[in-house]
Parts: structure tokens; sequence; C-alpha cells
């Protein structure tokens, strides 16, 4: 009997054209198996089926060998070896049923998700929730400001910095940090509340509940930049603070503006400063 030597296994990308996404016909990438040549057609189809959940009898399989055309691996008897498998080669795995009986794993709006009640999680002693309790950290230090007291010190803080400073409307000032060569200048055009920017930690459930009184209203610097280095043209959730060009305005907090003389940049002046940072 003449000796067989042992087919050598090739290493092959698996996709699936299934999970292409939508506006890009390429399929998406999934892994990189071994393939042995002498397995037949349905043998691999049986072991890909794990991988991509299509059932052997709805997979057909389109193999891409680098320098060939692209073949379909037709007949489930027959090797896939037959068709010239080499490192680097690519399996696309094409689902033949119609789009309404193939399953969709990544829509999870028809998957029901438990909720655990709240007063089921205050109660237990094992949660993040508990552990706080035990620590005194956050809403549980008796020696923490409440919602109403850390608004009103960040407002304190906002006059200050501002007052400090000499941030008025029509001055002109960077935002900070700025660095050459990105350096973002304009011109101050609002100082004051801005309800429409969302708070941020203690304090929004009282901004979600009623609109804040004067008081508890976080201060804003509104400027007109220069360059479209910005986020919006003035406006923010609706509401417009002031005027200027999209991607020309920006809001930020007081200790973050820096009041000086600081002329719009020219051409010269930015290829200057580009030179400099080389």
């Amino acid at each position: 009997m003449a000796f067989q030597p042992t087919p050598i296994d090739i290493s092959v990308i698996i996709t699936n054209a299934a999970l292409a996404k939508p506006g890009n016909s390429e399929p998406r990438f999934l892994t990189e198996r071994r393939i042995t040549p002498t397995w037949t057609v349905m043998q691999v189809k049986a072991k890909l089926e794990t991988m991509t959940g299509i059932p052997p009898g709805s997979q057909r399989l389109r193999v891409k060998v680098p320098g060939r055309p692209d073949q379909w691996a037709d007949g489930d008897d027959r090797l896939i070896g037959d068709w010239g498998l080499v490192k680097g080669s690519e399996i696309e795995v094409n689902d033949s049923r119609p789009q309404t009986m193939r399953a969709n794993f990544t829509d999870l709006s028809s998957v029901d998700k438990y909720v655990l009640p709240t007063e089921t999680y205050e109660a237990r002693s094992d949660s993040v929730l508990a552990w706080k309790k035990n620590q005194k950290l956050g809403r549980f230090d008796p020696n923490a400001l409440s919602p109403e007291e850390t608004l009103r010190h960040q407002v304190e803080k906002d006059q200050t910095e501002i007052e400090t400073r000499d941030i008025t409307v029509a001055k002109r000032a960077i935002v900070l940090p700025s660095s050459p060569p990105h350096i973002r200048r304009g011109t101050i055009r609002f100082v004051g509340s801005v309800p429409t920017i969302p708070i941020t930690g203690p304090g929004r459930e009282l901004q979600r509940d009623a609109e804040l009184p004067a008081d508890l209203q976080p201060i804003w610097v509104g400027i007109e930049l220069d360059e479209p280095m910005g986020k919006n043209d003035g406006s923010v959730g609706g509401q417009r603070y002031f005027e200027c060009l999209g991607n020309r305005g920006v809001f930020v907090k007081p200790e973050k503006v820096e009041v000086g003389e600081f002329p719009p940049l020219g051409l010269d002046d930015d290829l200057d400063e580009l030179m400099e940072e080389i």
C-alpha cells in the first residue's frame, strides 16, 4: 500500500456576506481558520454553521484565491481543495434563505430585558449602592453639599473668574488650553447663563425637574472664533445667544478664557507659528 502523506491544513479567512453593513457590499470579516483540503464542501459547511448560524443546506460558498477569479464551491461531495486554496484565500459564506427567515442577532428591540426594581436594588447588601452607603461616599457623605449648594458655589466661582479675568463682551480672547499651531482665538460675544446646556454632576436632577433660578444658573462665555474650529453658530438647543457663522461659535467656562491683545491670525502669522512649532 502506497504511503499517503497527511494533507497540510491551509489558513483561510472566513467572511459572512449576510453581515455586510448597509451601504457597503463588502462582507464582514469573521475569523481565520485552518481548512483541510481533503474536506468535502459539506464538511466545511457543517463547521461554518457554528460560526455563522447558517444551516449547511442554506450556505453558498464563494472561494476567493489571490490571483484567480472568484469561484462558487458547487457540489457538496467535492473536496474543498479542488478550488486551489492557498494561504490567504477567503471563503465567503452567503445565506440563500429569504431575508425574513434569517435570524437577526444584532436587533435587540424585540428582546425582553429584565429590569431590577429600584426598591429591590436598594434593599440588596451586595450592591455598589450598599457599598457607597457603608463608606459614606457621594450623596451619603454627611458633609457633602446639597445639589443647590453645589450649584450656588459653582455660580460664585464663575462670577469670581469673570471679574478676575476681566471677561466682557467684545473683548478679544483665546480658549484654553491653546498652543501653536492650534490656537483658538476669537471675540467674546456672550456672557451669562445658558439653560439649554445640560448640567452634569450634582444639580442635574434640579435642571430636569424645573427651570433653575438665576442664582443657580452656571455662567458660560460665548466666543465667536476667527476660524471654523467651534461647535455651533451661537445657538444651543434651539436657543440663540449670539450671531456668528456655523462652526465658529463655542461656549466655554470662564476659567477656560484668557482675555488679551490677540489680533486675528493672518496667513503670514500662521506660517510663522507653524515654522516655530517645527
